[in-house]
């Protein structure tokens, strides 16, 4: 697949407002084209994603959109504050003992355990097991932003049909409920409609988010400066400030740091770094002709300038008509579990092998923060 790749944030917004020109209708579509095993495997399961939010317009976009923000509003994401801190103190609490025998792996024993427990609480909307959660997360993003082969294809397409499998009973279960899916049946969607929103939004409601977190720790914590590990390389933008800032490691358990530290890797490497658009009829952009069908990757984080103003973190969360619903919760989450991390184990430094990172066409973050230390 051939894209039109859009980098200059101004032309990027732009296309987010032309709505009339372009269009998401391609953002939810595998990258690689699904072979035809694959696609047996999701027929069986009656796998189907009808655009109802992420790749959908007009008046039924707006209706749901409004539905499903009622979730996250300003208020009920301040309100879950305190139970954001609760949950990482608790996790930090085991995560310390670890740490008198070595290394703890934050990603393991933090940060993939929060988001899910705040979307279900925030929700109403019970989420699977968490080990099955995250498999089921992490192989439909690579069925769908990845570069999978025929044979890896299988095996995602198995995973992903267990997840819309649990998401159908879950729809069926939901009904006549106040929770997200009860109310989202209520208000008239299929249960395909309902199937399709949820897909997706019970992966990034958690997935991309403990993702930002990863990517937040990691690069906090290499502020300290890490002996034990390998010295940095291409896959380290923040080495030389851009990302870090000023001071180190420890100064972000105060909540102005922490929170300027969160914005900084909104900013510069974002774990939803890109996101797609169609050109819905031939049309022009600064200049340029685009046809009608064009592919087109904007890149939401990453391209700012240095002096950017302080709003450019805000663009790794879309801009317009579709910007993420969960825009602040994701932030106030990293955020505080930054703060938390910094003040309870003030001491980390990065231990071992520099960490592989999960690279999708627009999903990015380390697999693992291992650490070791934790009081100085």
């Amino acid at each position: 697949m051939t894209f039109t790749v859009i980098s200059d944030p101004a032309r990027v917004r732009e296309v987010m407002r032309r709505t009339d020109d372009f269009a998401p209708t391609n953002a939810l579509t595998s990258v690689v084209p699904l072979a035809p095993a694959a696609l047996r495997v999701l027929s069986r399961a009656r796998f189907a994603l009808p655009p109802v939010l992420a790749s959908a317009t007009g008046a039924q976009h707006r209706a749901v959109r409004t539905l499903v923000g009622r979730f996250f509003t300003p208020a009920k994401v301040a309100a879950i504050g305190p139970r954001v801190r609760e949950l990482t103190r608790e996790r930090l609490a085991a995560a310390s003992a670890g740490l008198g025998a070595g290394t703890v792996d934050l990603a393991d024993a933090l940060a993939r355990h929060i988001p899910p427990v705040i979307m279900a609480e925030l929700t109403g909307q019970p989420t699977p097991e968490l080990a099955l959660l995250k498999r089921w997360s992490r192989d439909s993003l690579e069925l769908f932003w990845g570069w999978p082969d025929p044979d890896r294809q299988v095996l995602l397409a198995g995973s992903a049909a267990e997840f819309y499998l649990w998401l159908r009973q879950e729809a069926a279960a939901s009904r006549g409920t106040d929770s997200l899916f009860g109310v989202l049946d209520t208000a008239g969607l299929s249960q395909p409609e309902v199937c399709s929103l949820g897909y997706f939004l019970v992966i990034a409601g958690q997935e991309t988010t403990s993702q930002l977190i990863n990517t937040a720790l990691y690069r906090g914590i290499e502020k300290a400066g890490s002996p034990g590990q390998d010295s940095p390389g291409p896959d380290s933008p923040g080495v030389d400030g851009a990302v870090c800032g000023a001071g180190g490691w420890a100064a972000l358990a105060a909540p102005d740091e922490a929170g300027s530290h969160v914005r900084r890797v909104l900013s510069s490497e974002s774990s939803v770094h890109t996101w797609r658009r169609e050109a819905l009829h031939e049309t022009v952009l600064d200049g340029d002709v685009l046809p009608a069908g064009a592919e087109i990757l904007l890149e939401l984080s990453g391209r700012h300038p240095g002096d950017a103003v302080p709003t450019a973190y805000s663009l790794a969360f879309g801009h317009g008509l579709h910007r993420c619903l969960g825009a602040r919760l994701a932030e106030l989450e990293t955020a505080l579990v930054v703060e938390e991390t910094a003040r309870a184990l003030p001491g980390l430094r990065l231990a071992g092998p520099r960490p592989e990172w999960l690279r999708l066409l627009s999903f990015q973050a380390p697999l693992t923060v291992t650490v070791t230390g934790g009081t100085p």
